[in-house]
């Protein structure tokens, strides 16, 4: 797809609109015909005028987008609710406005922008151009740009903020999304996502300039005539490249490993970048899926291109692992910020691992590499360990048996990049954080989640379990031995009606009766309730949730008698209603198979009872 071609028509030019009846809708068509020089996007919204479209019409320009916990994200195409060349120019504008009222030094630090390998034709949009796009903006104010030259891991923008002492960072991405979206990704100058009050603020100085402020906002060329714009490509992979090692604790085990390895980028930036790291660490590169290792916009392999969704997106991958007796599959997904895994069983077929189990086994693997360099117990009093709420609490299990503190946040890295900068700033290092969601950090270098580092990190931890002769299933089974069994089901139901949505939460907080809670699940009492949307816990003396208030999202815990703690929120990022249970043993509890059916059982009960799915007419997760 060409950057340039076709997309700067003329502002000037008489705009005709034809009249919908709803003054509101005319007046938002009028500004889209007058602002937008994308001659697609300009065409997709005339012909829904044309058509008489009004609730299409409606849905793309009367609402815009918002900061949710992965910055910007929406389906390409024209419209102020979805990602484009006008509105990604809006936000930059913004963001530019916010930066400059906030850094005195802003003109002098500038901004990171990266970007993946997504498109959409009929839109004429790419993430490449709209990475130009806000290059350009800033450019055009004379804001030095360090602008990647080509396709990145979403971690080297975080990663380059801090490394180059930037301002703020932008990565166009939409990650695992599916391949209709995009995204606008905004990191601060501690090199972690932005949070409040940095998001409400920045959409705030959006929404005060939403006319471009010149032709030159549109003027994809700027990055390569000004001398404002630098490429930090290689650079930033170098020094990435260098500190990565710091992760690598067994590099001659490593060289000599017999174990092979299979690689799926999913068709994203991931193959180069991973080919990079094991060489670091001493290994032979990957094998990696041919049909998978270059950049596709289409995604034309998988049916949805998140490595998350396990064996039934892997199938290529477990084919060709097969073929090449290799133990070991590793995949990123598109943006290569996520890392999914999985390891042929003994008997046959393959273990996928989930989020949690992945997290167990990095999470023992961090704290043991770390005692082979510190001898002294007390010196665990300074590191850490992070999860999100709704993940597993095995690291929590860690801590209080090793010494070390554990602490949780609010769902997104974005959280999670920020404590560990607040804990950085008192001594203490964090060596390992995750979310569920296959989002792990090895380290603390860069201040979100890195499929990269951590495909490197399993690589070197399952050639040093390999010989020992164990397998990270029969490694996973010796940690949960020590620390507890943590049987754990993540899932989720897609609801496209935000009103649902609302109805089924309301639902919940009035269960029985104004302002109460349901009181059992599946037959099971429920002790505590705690609501991060309104701020309620029950289980604290002034039934105030400790962590941050987040009226932008649902998220309700119940932990139950019996000790389960089941969670039910709603995507940042996808019309999805996510639910996750765990039931967290006692160390020598082994009757595994009985967890599980307790799980199993209060699990479907929250689905069923909670949400109602064929009532609210909800997609069950197809597996």
């Amino acid at each position: 797809m060409e950057d340039d071609n076709g997309l700067d028509g003329d502002l000037n030019a008489n705009v005709r609109c034809q009249r919908t009846g709803d003054p509101k809708l005319d007046k938002a068509v009028q500004h889209w015909l007058a602002w937008d020089r994308n001659q697609w996007t300009r065409a997709q919204v005339e012909s829904l005028v044309g058509a008489g479209r009004v609730d299409d019409l409606r849905r793309r320009l009367c609402s815009r987008m918002s900061f949710g916990t992965a910055g910007l994200r929406a389906p390409m195409g024209a419209g102020f609710s979805r990602i484009n060349d006008l509105t990604v120019i809006q936000s930059t504008q913004g963001l530019y406005s916010y930066l400059c009222r906030y850094f005195a030094d802003f003109s002098s630090r500038g901004v990171v922008v990266g970007f993946d390998t997504r498109g959409q034709e009929e839109s004429g949009c790419s993430s490449h151009r709209l990475a130009k796009l806000t290059a350009a903006v800033l450019l055009s104010r004379d804001v030095p740009v360090h602008l990647f030259s080509s396709f990145i891991p979403t971690p080297y923008v975080p990663y380059a903020v801090k490394k180059l002492g930037a301002a703020a960072g932008v990565m166009i991405t939409a990650s695992h999304n599916p391949k209709e979206d995009n995204g606008y990704k905004v990191y601060w100058c501690n090199g972690a996502q932005i949070t409040s009050p940095h998001d409400k603020e920045i959409l705030r100085c959006i929404e005060e300039q939403l006319e471009p402020w010149s032709a030159s906002c549109w003027d994809v060329g700027l990055v390569d005539r000004c001398s404002l714009r630098t490429d930090p490509l290689t650079q930033i992979n170098s020094c990435y490249m260098d500190e990565l090692a710091s992760l690598c604790f067994h590099r001659d085990l490593n060289s000599s490993s017999p174990l092979k390895f299979v690689h799926s980028s999913f068709h994203g930036v991931g193959h180069a970048f991973v080919q990079q790291a094991f060489r670091v660490f001493g290994f032979p590169p990957p094998i990696a899926v041919p049909e998978q290792k270059d950049p596709d916009p289409n995604f034309s392999s998988v049916r949805c291109p998140n490595p998350e969704e396990g064996e039934s997106v892997l199938e290529l991958s477990l084919l060709l692992a097969e073929r090449e007796n290799a133990r070991v599959v590793l995949a990123t997904d598109p943006d290569a910020d996520r890392l999914a895994v999985a390891e042929k069983s003994d008997g046959c077929g393959w273990k996928v691992f989930t989020g949690n189990e992945l997290a167990a086994l990095l999470g023992w693997w961090m704290f043991f590499t770390w005692k082979e360099n510190h001898s002294e117990p007390a010196d665990a009093r300074s590191i850490y360990m992070l999860a999100t709420t709704v993940s597993s609490k095995i690291l929590q299990a860690f801590a209080r048996i090793e010494g070390f503190h554990f602490e949780e946040t609010l769902p997104g890295f974005k959280w999670v990049g920020n404590r560990i900068h607040e804990l950085s700033q008192t001594g203490s290092r964090v060596i390992f954080s995750f979310e569920e969601s296959i989002g792990f950090l090895c380290g603390d270098t860069v201040l979100d989640k890195d499929g990269v580092s951590s495909a490197a990190v399993v690589a070197e931890m399952a050639a040093y379990l390999h010989n020992k002769h164990l397998s990270l299933s029969q490694q996973l089974h010796n940690i949960y031995q020590t620390y507890g069994y943590h049987v754990s089901k993540t899932s989720y139901v897609v609801c496209n009606d935000p009103p649902t949505i609302q109805r089924i939460f309301s639902r919940i907080r009035n269960f029985d009766g104004s302002g109460s809670y349901p009181k059992t699940c599946g037959g099971v009492q429920i002790v505590h309730v705690r609501d991060v949307t309104t701020g309620y816990d029950s289980s604290q003396p002034d039934l105030r949730s400790v962590l941050p208030v987040s009226r932008s999202s649902h998220m309700i815990t119940f932990t139950l008698q019996n000790g389960i703690v089941a969670t039910l929120r709603t995507s940042g990022t996808e019309p999805k209603i996510k639910y996750y249970t765990e039931f967290c043993a006692v160390p020598g509890q082994s009757e595994v198979s009985t967890l599980e059916e307790e799980l199993r059982k209060v699990t479907a009960a929250l689905v069923d009872e909670f949400l109602e799915p064929e009532k609210n007419n909800l997609i069950r997760r197809l597996v």
